[in-house]
């Protein structure tokens, strides 16, 4: 394969990647709590390439080099849902999953007949002791910005909130889920803020997608050129080469 032909086959594939989390973003971008992804772009030098110049140049290829999380903030929105709690600045909840532990910005939560407060997955939200935090159905409960869950007059229950110093060792479990990829427990959340009857809009912008995905489509067009120009001049040499022949 030629050194043009390789670059634009390499460069279709890149933004074919591009095309799959971009995808993702838009499919998740109403999910609460969801972060959106993001990449960049490198160049891959080949010096075994058997297409490889002589004198010891390298073939250089674009590539996705990197994805990347984005977890800036999203809008608060009023849902007046007791059960939905918004985290305004860092953090993460923490849930029970039968793998483990697992770390959430969406705050969409339910109670269980037994009162157990959960994902809508079923996960329970753990208090700051780790244990799952249990209401009684019959009473209303208040959450204070400061994770104290109250029912009754009396608080009953604290919950979890954590951060991590390095958000890049969290990686994606699911649409709005993540698990730490280090050992090292997270730390409790610096600065608690805590807003009921709200939740955190996916923080993938609808408008910023489509541009996006118009640019990466005229992307595809010039690196369609780029190959149909490169079997054309594959295709004359050969025809030449026959003639000399």
């Amino acid at each position: 394969m030629d050194a043009l032909t390789a670059a634009a086959a390499s460069g279709i594939q890149a933004r074919m990647q591009s095309l799959d989390i971009l995808a993702n973003n838009l499919a998740n971008s109403s999910s609460a709590g969801f972060k959106a992804d993001a990449e960049s772009y490198g160049l891959y030098y080949s010096s075994e390439s058997p297409d490889a110049p002589s004198d010891g140049n390298t073939t250089t290829l674009p590539l996705l080099k990197n994805q990347w999380t984005d977890f800036s903030q999203g809008t608060l929105l009023s849902t007046n849902n007791a059960t939905d709690l918004a985290l305004s600045g860092k953090g993460f909840f923490v849930v029970t999953t039968p793998s483990g532990p697992l770390f959430t910005r969406n705050g969409s939560f339910r109670l269980s007949g037994q009162g157990q407060l959960q994902t809508q997955d079923g996960y329970a939200l753990q208090d700051s002791e780790g244990r799952p935090i249990v209401l009684d159905v019959s009473q209303t409960f208040e959450v204070a910005p400061d994770g104290s869950v109250r029912q009754g007059g009396q608080q009953i229950s604290q919950i979890a909130v954590v951060d991590f110093e390095d958000p890049t060792v969290l990686a994606k479990r699911g649409g709005n889920y993540f698990r730490s990829t280090i050992l090292k427990p997270p730390a409790p959340a610096a600065e608690l803020n805590i807003q009921q009857g709200k939740l955190e809009s996916g923080n993938s912008q609808s408008s910023q997608s489509a541009a996006r995905l118009t640019s990466i489509l005229r992307q595809f067009e010039s690196l369609q050129k780029a190959m149909t120009i490169g079997a054309d001049m594959n295709r004359r040499v050969v025809e030449e080469v026959a003639k000399v022949s």
